[in-house]
């Protein structure tokens, strides 16, 4: 394949959020990758950057099951995952599924949430099964979580654990608009009008999420026939060793504390497989590397106490890691 022979649902994807969400190409790619290798995805970014819109556009332009949890403060595991409840009638127990049991599930401002409650979705995300009492079930095929998270500098949030992030395939962070996609989305916003209730039954001002299309363009069928695409991308054995030298780096590195773990390798395999197929190739090339390596790297690797004390940044430490590779 070339750019010329690009995946029809995966052009006919990008050409319906675009008529959504302004610019963000580079996380509409994300999120597909995230789709068709089964990873999870993390959005990192400050509010108001249409990371939930974005989301919201993409269950609703690919027909699967979606679900969407708020996490707050008060928010209990059984919220997520589902509980067992008493009948008082028969004096037995019987179990109400969360809205973990989905295709595609939205964790908005993940970090919000106390630890135990993001610990609930361990198991589900690395083993795709949960337990409820003494029951274990498997989840729905797919199963993809896709969380937001705003920066840990706000107040009423919590860091993730490295065990969690882990168990994330790519953590994009997300950078504000340029001007030009700026006015672009204000001037949208501006022409968005009014959502009527009816005759004399009052009216409320649109917003982005209200034109939003309920006639997805594709589904399973096209969704699997894209993951097989994936799996036919070609990673020869120089990439491979590339992949894995990149990652040795990282424990190497004298001023990192926490290097990638063996995921962070499986995850850059899947993800420039992803990255090749969405751009029309059917082989990987040095660039899928580089340009995945921040999302791949970045939130499995962790400073140590003398180069945080020294003002050094993760960011930086992988530049310079890059930088001696390339």
């Amino acid at each position: 394949m070339n750019a010329s022979t690009q995946d029809p649902f995966v052009k006919a994807v990008r050409e319906r959020v675009a008529q959504v969400v302004v610019g963000q190409d580079v996380v509409v790619e994300r999120v597909l990758i995230s789709l068709f290798t089964s990873g999870h995805l993390l959005l990192q970014g400050m509010p108001g950057l249409a990371k939930t819109l974005l989301v919201d556009t993409v269950a609703r332009t690919i027909k699967l099951d979606f679900s969407r949890i708020q996490f707050t403060i008060d928010l209990l595991p059984s919220d997520i995952v589902g509980s067992e409840i008493l009948d008082p009638k028969t004096g037995k127990f019987s179990v109400s599924k969360g809205p973990v049991f989905t295709n595609l599930m939205l964790a908005d401002e993940i970090n919000r949430a106390a630890p135990k409650v993001q610990s609930a979705l361990l198991e589900a995300m690395q083993e795709r099964r949960v337990t409820i009492g003494n029951e274990t079930f498997k989840l729905p095929v797919p199963f993809v979580v896709i969380a937001t998270q705003n920066p840990i500098e706000q107040s009423g949030t919590f860091e993730l654990p490295e065990a969690q992030l882990d168990r994330f395939l790519l953590c994009h962070r997300l950078n504000y608009p340029t001007r030009e996609e700026e006015e672009e989305v204000l001037r949208r916003n501006l022409d968005l009008g009014l959502a009527r209730a009816g005759r004399g039954k009052g009216a409320v001002a649109k917003t982005e999420f209200d034109v939003l299309e309920d006639k997805p363009i594709g589904g399973t069928k096209e969704l699997v026939a894209a993951m097989e695409g994936v799996h036919g991308v070609h990673v020869s054995e120089t990439f491979q060793k590339h992949t894995v030298e990149l990652i040795n780096r990282t424990r190497e590195h004298p001023m990192l504390e926490l290097g990638c773990s063996p995921r962070g390798a499986i995850a850059m395999g899947k993800a420039a497989r992803a990255r090749a197929f969405i751009r029309g190739r059917d082989y990987v090339v040095p660039e899928d590397l580089f340009d995945l390596a921040e999302d791949v790297i970045l939130h499995r690797i962790r400073l140590n106490y003398e180069a945080l004390a020294g003002g050094a940044t993760a960011a930086g430490v992988l530049e310079e890691i890059l930088e001696g590779m390339g």
